[in-house]
């Protein structure tokens, strides 16, 4: 069963914890709970699933396995419903009350007070898929207009979901991070409102409402979970649910939670900063098949928490992700059956492996006490993909 894992190549790099302050401003406590209180009164909300895959975790030698299912969030599949509506809605909160001249309330925006305005706003952004699913769902919801920046690898099944909220889809010649250049670009020259899920010099407001969505994940776990996890395996991409989930983690939980960062080593940016110490791009030269987590520039803003608090920086093969999803959907004896897409299993794997190769099993300090919180970002966002990968032998 675990021949894959034991056998696979993983890249780990060991980060001290240092003493800082990021993970108490950078994302603040308000931010977290003005976040949460919001989301909550949105019609459809519901805590997605906390699975545990005791089953699982007891073959491999551990005491828990956490997963929380991100796939039924929204009727979006994954956790990007948190970030980009949720940040489209505050930047449509700011720019009304600046023209309006008084402050506006998130209420007026969800009941559409200030629809006419509203729909006088264009909202852009760059993606791999989810998160422009959740804005252009985001700025539907809320009256705006929206455009959405996809490159060369993103499939036509990703691209047609966001068009079906009424996004135009704007197709890239390049990897990620150029399609992030390009809506930029074309934002600064027309006068439109990125609201993107990484951040740059000089554009933090709108990733920090981002993150704070992701937060409410957390608050969920928190009361969901009967004893609190040990460890957390979270993917990286340019790093927003990592330090998101880790600063939440240690406003509510303290300190003694461990964190391990996985990424695809086709896309290891988080890895490299892990490396060096600093926010350190890298290239992507081939595509991961993990679509939403094939991100070559870290965010900075991300980085001041992560450079702080994480123990563990991972990279695995994508030899894996076929292995993981077919275990999520066919688990150990009564563990449940886990619709799981592409990047959803990436801590999965990357704490299967750890636990299955015993050197990097010690370093990690796994062992029988071990419960490990991993999250399920997405379920199957693209179906064609996900039954593929499935069928595979």
């Amino acid at each position: 069963m675990f021949e894959a894992f034991e056998s696979a190549e993983i890249g780990h790099v060991s980060s001290s914890r240092r003493a800082g302050t990021a993970s108490m401003t950078v994302i603040s406590n308000l931010d977290f709970s003005t976040a949460a209180a919001e989301m909550e009164s949105w019609n459809g909300y519901a805590p997605t699933p906390l699975h545990h895959l005791t089953n699982l975790a007891r073959t491999l030698g551990i005491r828990d396995i956490l997963y929380k299912d991100e796939g039924p969030r929204f009727g979006l599949g994954s956790f990007k419903a948190l970030g980009g509506a949720y940040a489209a809605m505050r930047v449509l909160q700011r720019e009304i009350s600046a023209h309006s001249g008084r402050s506006v309330e998130l209420s007026e925006i969800r009941e559409g007070r200030f629809a006419k305005e509203a729909a006088e706003i264009t909202l852009v952004s760059a993606t791999d898929g989810n998160h422009g699913r959740s804005l252009a769902w985001g700025a539907k919801s809320f009256g705006a207009r929206c455009r959405i920046y996809i490159h060369r690898a993103v499939s036509d099944g990703r691209a047609q979901s966001i068009r079906d909220y009424g996004a135009e889809v704007i197709r890239v010649d390049g990897d990620y991070d150029e399609s992030v250049g390009v809506a930029r670009q074309e934002a600064e020259q027309n006068g439109w409102f990125v609201v993107s899920d990484t951040s740059w010099e000089g554009y933090t407001q709108p990733p920090i409402d981002v993150m704070a969505g992701y937060g409410v994940m957390v608050d969920e776990i928190a009361v969901q979970a009967a004893q609190m996890p040990t460890h957390l395996f979270v993917q990286g991409g340019v790093g927003g649910l990592a330090a998101a989930l880790t600063t939440r983690l240690r406003q509510k939980m303290a300190r003694d939670i461990r964190v391990a960062v996985v990424e695809p080593e086709l896309a290891a940016c988080l890895y490299a900063s892990g490396e060096t110490g600093v926010a350190t791009t890298v290239a992507i030269g081939e595509e991961t098949v993990m679509a939403g987590l094939s991100c070559g520039e870290p965010s900075e803003l991300a980085w001041q928490v992560l450079g702080e608090e994480v123990s563990d920086f991972l990279t695995i093969p994508d030899s894996l992700v076929g292995p993981t999803m077919r275990l999520a959907a066919n688990p150990v004896a009564s563990d449940p059956p886990i619709v799981a897409g592409e990047s959803a299993i990436c801590g999965l794997a990357g704490l299967i492996a750890s636990v299955r190769q015993s050197e990097l099993r010690d370093k990690l300090g796994l062992d029988e006490n071990s419960r490990v919180l991993v999250i399920g970002s997405e379920g199957a966002t693209d179906l064609e993909i996900y039954n593929r990968i499935l069928a595979e032998a």
